[in-house]
């Protein structure tokens, strides 16, 4: 099928397109939000550039959005034609938890699909059609050395997200080994004044930043509050030994023998001691690692998923626009007259 859907999230976009259908991705010069394109991702020729003036008259077969506002902003540019649509739901409520109303609440013409099952569980979607697909990833192999004795983690805007994903707890990693960051936002590290406990990486392409991630001893997630993070899943796939806060559905992918996971911060600080003093056994949890993660979060099971999510979708909105609208009978029409005050029509 012909599907809709712009490069937002480009981690979920590289697994979502690896799928068998062609995606029409949004695309202008500017490369902004709204217009990002393939982003120079190199993905197959099944992912489609096109320009927003383009979309009413391509064929879309449906719509898979990722942010409320571009429902409107979706169906202004296939100009009003009735296409099913999907909602990817990448993010935990914010506020008002456990009784945040999801945007999309009460909704007939949407079906939210979460990535994990804790967000399905602290959404309040009410009559809204819901489902999950966690994640999957490329697999970008066993990569692990961890030959060198310092922690790596993947934070985008560590010093404005502070909290939320953990970069407070970070500098206590950092006291046993520095903890090299990777992301969007990192060059600003400095401000917070952790000396070289925590070095700024900076925003670095997958493929290297892997590869860098890979000789570092352990990951460590310390996320509070978010999804669970694709650049865990990622190190995982590479065999390396992780460090994650038991919040959020982190739990559900990571087991204790895959390096370390709980909420008693300083066990984890000794469980990186531990990795850092012992490479043999920090290799040995890293297949633990690669093992568990591969069960659960393979690109196969991933796109798998999502052909049969798409194909339901498609099937009930076809089956909808097929049903025959109720007959107007004598009983009908007398009943319709009677709660309208006689009218007729």
């Amino acid at each position: 099928m012909r599907i809709l859907v712009w490069h937002v999230h480009g981690g979920w976009m590289d697994a979502f397109v690896r799928g068998p259908h062609e995606y029409l991705i949004p695309t202008t010069p500017e490369r902004d939000g709204w217009g990002l394109g393939r982003g120079g991702r190199a993905w197959g020729t099944n992912a489609v550039e096109i320009a927003p003036e383009d979309v009413v008259d391509a064929d879309v077969d449906l719509v898979v959005l990722q942010r409320p506002e571009e429902l409107e902003v979706a169906r202004r540019l296939l100009g009003g034609r009735d296409v099913p649509v999907v909602f990817v739901e990448h993010n935990a409520p914010r506020v008002d938890v456990p009784d945040s109303q999801h945007p999309f609440r009460d909704r007939d013409d949407v079906t939210i699909a979460h990535v994990t099952h804790w967000n399905a569980l602290m959404w309040d979607c009410g009559s809204t059609r819901t489902t999950v697909v966690e994640h999957g990833v490329v697999d970008p192999g066993p990569l692990y050395s961890g030959e060198l004795e310092r922690f790596g983690a993947v934070i985008n805007e560590p010093v404005r997200r502070n909290r939320v994903v953990g970069t407070d707890l970070l500098p206590r990693f950092g006291a046993v080994a520095p903890v090299d960051v990777f992301g969007m936002g990192t060059e600003k590290l400095p401000e917070l004044g952790h000396g070289d406990l925590l070095v700024g990486m900076g925003d670095v392409k997958p493929d290297p930043m892997h590869a860098a991630l890979a000789r570092r001893r352990a990951y460590v997630h310390a996320n509070r509050w978010t999804s669970l993070g694709l650049s865990l899943i990622e190190s995982m796939h590479m065999a390396m030994p992780v460090l994650v806060l038991a919040t959020t559905d982190a739990s559900r992918t990571v087991p204790a023998e895959a390096g370390a996971i709980g909420t008693d911060v300083e066990e984890l600080v000794r469980a990186s001691r531990t990795l850092l003093e012992d490479p043999d056994e920090a290799r040995r949890r890293g297949l633990v690692a690669r093992e568990a993660v591969l069960a659960r979060h393979a690109l196969s099971r991933f796109t798998a998923d999502w052909d049969e999510l798409l194909d339901d979708v498609l099937t009930r909105h076809r089956a909808a626009r097929r049903a025959p609208r109720p007959e107007r009978t004598a009983e009908t029409v007398g009943a319709a007259a009677s709660t309208d005050g006689g009218r007729s029509s």
